[in-house]
């Protein structure tokens, strides 16, 4: 089996060294790598230079239109038997595409997806961030932890698709956000074989400052409307969480005006993440930071979903996102 790495880059060229640097490492060397450089205004044509005769890398460059149909252009200059999707934030783990083997080998399927981890050379914020995308106590396990309170959803930070399967669906819609949780549910409604490969993980830097990962989270909580009025249904109650977290929130701090106690379930949630995140990550000051991490990523993720249903059900308006020229800088 061939697989072809689809990366899309908007304005990350270190971030991609970073990348192609992990992919060298493989132990298998069955794949090749697609660069698509999404219209920006610092390129990684130097950095892709450095790999060519190490890689087989192409690198290609576009007009800014995002990430889905950044990784579509990917894909229809891609010749491999199976497309794997990669955020350029990502660092790969040098057995990873042997674990793909592995699975797909054990248990063929249409379509996968892996979990991520932090590496050791990220900021205590980017593991505190890691932490509080990933732990079952604020995402409910759905981002391929081995808890999870709904059915596993490929996600494009690590994500394989079988080529034909991927032709088959036209590739990623033109929506700007939640694009990759859309092509899942279209896997799901093509009866595609679907698959949490929780070996084949990858090394992922998200957000670099809170105030980048709220404008992430925020957008993610807009895009779980636009998902539902595309796929009616596809809302189960761990995506009313977040919401139903940041409206509790503000009626607690209501409340904590009459008396100080209201503000107790906060404080017991707090110490909660703060003793988990510190025994996963080795580390009080993570820990602590992890709370701060949590909090934003809940309410960010709240507010735009209540953001949405004031503007897309109350007020019947159209699809939407927020911070779209900065969110990717």
């Amino acid at each position: 089996m061939f697989f072809s790495l689809i990366i899309p880059v908007y304005n990350r060229p270190q971030e991609l060294e970073e990348l192609l640097q992990s992919l060298t490492l493989q132990t298998r060397k069955n794949f090749e790598v697609i660069v698509v450089e999404d219209g920006s205004s610092v390129p990684a044509d130097k950095v892709v230079d450095q790999y060519k005769e190490i890689l087989d890398i192409k690198y290609f460059t576009k007009p800014n239109s995002g990430p889905g149909q950044t990784r579509n252009y990917g894909a229809e200059r891609a010749g491999g038997d199976y497309f794997i999707v990669l955020d350029s934030d990502c660092i790969i783990p040098p057995a990873y595409l042997e674990e793909v083997e592995k699975e797909l080998n054990a248990s063929p399927c249409e379509a996968w997806g892996g979990p991520d981890k932090a590496h050791d050379s990220f900021t205590d914020v980017q593991k505190a961030i890691n932490y509080s995308m990933t732990s079952f106590f604020t995402t409910g396990g759905i981002r391929g932890g081995k808890k999870k309170l709904d059915k596993f959803y490929p996600r494009s930070f690590n994500m394989g698709i079988k080529a034909d399967m991927y032709r088959k669906l036209s590739g990623f819609s033109p929506m700007r956000f939640g694009e990759d949780i859309d092509f899942s549910i279209r896997l799901y409604e093509n009866n595609a074989r679907v698959r949490l490969f929780p070996e084949a993980w990858v090394f992922h830097k998200r957000r670099v400052d809170f105030r980048k990962f709220f404008k992430q989270v925020y957008n993610f909580g807009i895009a779980r409307i636009n998902l539902e009025k595309r796929h009616p249904g596809s809302m189960k109650i761990v995506h009313l969480l977040p919401a139903t977290f940041t409206l509790g929130v503000f009626f607690l701090l209501l409340l904590s005006l009459i008396s100080a106690w209201f503000l107790l379930p906060l404080l017991v949630y707090c110490l909660l993440i703060f003793a988990d995140a510190s025994i996963k990550e080795r580390s009080v000051k993570i820990g602590a930071i992890a709370v701060v991490a949590s909090f934003i990523q809940l309410m960010g993720y709240g507010l735009g979903f209540l953001a949405a249903v004031w503007r897309r059900v109350v007020k019947g308006e159209g699809e939407f996102g927020a911070y779209q020229k900065t969110f990717y800088k």
